[in-house]
């Protein structure tokens, strides 16, 4: 067995009882095995990072780049840059879970943001070596009540990034990750695991009408690799597509690409496994989508392939580039190292093409871009009906997304490249990338998102306001309020008084300025506590009482 399979099995051991210890302690001995699969996925999973060799360095929490609160004193977010805002942009917040190669410039977590760059909501990771992933908002289906309900959804858990870990293929997720539900109150709805021994990776995790979850689970194979090129103790980075029944944890489909793809045609070397633990990254498959007849669209990286497969056989019906394309290309159509591949209204397809790095020999580099190919089934051909590339180009070695809006604009994450931009539908061709650019935005440092998506999302927390209240020269005070994850917060009420008992309105009417709002009032205090006013006037949250310093 290859160490870094052992090395797996002992962490995944570990992993398994530690949760599962957790989890059933409420349930008492002689637990079915049915209801342990229902408990352990409802427990919160992931909440420290696969054992490193060495620990990504904490995140850097002051200065220009980072936001700090006084009202929030434990939240750092990155602050971006927004170099492009023009008006027609589609409704909605920016998604985003920043991490980060080397440093994180602000904590890293599950961040929404408003075009401004201004924080909406936070959900910070307690250690850099801890990252989120694809987060967005999707719907909740209840097959059962018929109830659905808007969700945020991300994956939590390690990559394998070298030098921090090196016994899996960089960009492979490490044992002990999981996926979130949240609802719109930031309460925990359900956490999902893989099955077959797999663990649940990053990216993609996809909701279903029929109340289940699509997603791709991965684990190392053993394998002999000579025939490939590779060491003969080897193992090899095996996918699986997988759906789970939230309602009950079972496994009702799953789809391994092993059984259908050959690995001999990818386009990375077998010997590539001697720099990460004896695992040769075959695939790395990287999207699901589901069609209208219940079809997968499903995306190989490594194999520069995307593939339409039938869901009631498991057939491949057509595939889309690669060592065996059932389609040729028109100019500008071919794409390498693809990312986000999505079904779009007729015969037509999205993906992100990353276009670089580390070709094979003689394979032309190109800048990476959206792209929205056209596909003729009669002649077997591919046609790029639109692209969207940035000004200045970029050159992402992996990641990134392409996503449609409802107003038929298009926002594009550029993965390993800092931005997130959105277009005008219409697109742009190579070196006019300010073309039907409505908006940029830039990540500090070398913050990255695997995706970026602009989403509407009504968020109601469950939780309080926080206030904080500073002493300030003549005897005037200022109250600081933030409501992390509302937004339906339009303006701040500041009681006062000089006991926890005894306070009035001081200030009825601040408009909010932010995620975190300054109101100055000549009350002294001591006491301190705001209300937060949605857009009628009307109270929807009381924070705690709070006693000024300074």
């Amino acid at each position: 067995m290859p160490a870094a399979m052992g090395a797996w099995h002992r962490w995944m051991a570990a992993a398994t009882v530690m949760v599962t210890a957790g989890a059933l302690g409420s349930l008492g001995a002689g637990t079915t095995a049915a209801s342990d699969l229902m408990e352990w996925d409802r427990a919160q999973c992931a909440t420290r990072p696969a054992p490193p060799a060495t620990s990504v360095p904490p995140p850097i929490t002051s200065g220009s780049d980072v936001w700090s609160f006084v009202s929030a004193p434990k939240l750092h977010p990155m602050r971006v840059t927004v170099a492009t805002r023009q008006r027609g942009t589609a409704p909605g917040d920016v998604f985003v879970a920043p991490y980060n190669l080397t440093q994180p410039v602000g904590q890293t977590g599950a961040l929404m943001l408003e075009d401004s760059g201004d924080p909406v909501w936070f959900r910070p990771l307690p250690v850099a070596n801890l990252e989120n992933g694809d987060f967005r908002v999707q719907t909740y289906h209840n097959p059962r009540t018929g109830v659905t309900q808007p969700v945020l959804t991300f994956w939590q858990g390690t990559i394998a990034i070298p030098p921090y870990y090196t016994d899996l293929p960089g960009g492979a997720p490490e044992p002990g990750g999981c996926y979130y539900i949240y609802d719109d109150h930031y309460r925990l709805l359900r956490t999902v695991f893989a099955r077959h021994g797999f663990y649940p990776d990053f990216h993609e995790f996809l909701l279903t009408r029929r109340g289940t979850a699509l997603f791709i689970a991965s684990k190392p194979v053993p394998m002999d690799l000579t025939p490939y090129g590779g060491p003969k103790n080897g193992a090899i980075e095996d996918s699986e597509v997988q759906e789970v029944d939230l309602a009950t944890g079972r496994l009702v489909f799953s789809w391994d690409i092993l059984d259908h793809v050959n690995p001999a045609d990818s386009e990375v070397s077998a010997s590539s496994a001697s720099s990460s633990g004896g695992v040769w990254d075959a695939y790395h498959v990287n999207s699901i989508d589901e069609g209208p007849d219940g079809q997968l669209l499903i995306s190989a990286r490594n194999l520069w392939a995307v593939y339409d497969v039938a869901r009631q056989t498991g057939d491949i019906r057509w595939q889309l580039g690669g060592k065996r394309s059932d389609f040729s290309f028109g100019p500008n159509a071919d794409f390498y190292w693809q990312h986000h591949a999505r079904f779009r209204p007729g015969n037509r397809i999205s993906m992100f093409d990353d276009g670089c790095c580390d070709q094979p020999d003689g394979t032309p580099e190109q800048q990476s871009h959206g792209l929205i190919l056209n596909l003729d089934f009669l002649n077997h051909r591919a046609t790029a009906v639109r692209t969207y590339y940035h000004a200045p180009g970029l050159y992402a070695a992996s990641q990134g997304d392409t996503q449609a809006l409802t107003n038929g604009d298009e926002f594009v994450g550029w993965g390993q490249e800092s931005y997130y931009s959105e277009y005008r539908g219409a697109g742009n061709t190579e070196g006019d990338g300010s073309k039907n650019l409505l908006y940029d935005a830039m990540m500090p440092g070398s913050d990255i998102s695997y995706r970026a998506f602009r989403h509407k999302w009504v968020g109601k927390p469950w939780y309080p306001p926080s206030a904080a209240a500073r002493g300030g020269s003549g005897g005037q005070s200022t109250v600081y309020a933030s409501w992390n994850g509302s937004t339906q917060t339009r303006a701040w009420q500041v009681l006062a008084g000089p006991d926890a008992r005894s306070l009035s309105v001081v200030v009825d009417h601040a408009d909010r300025t932010g995620f975190e709002t300054a109101v100055t009032t000549d009350n002294p205090g001591p006491y301190f506590q705001v209300r937060a006013l949605n857009a009628k006037g009307e109270v929807i949250g009381t924070s705690h009482v709070v006693t000024r310093s300074g």
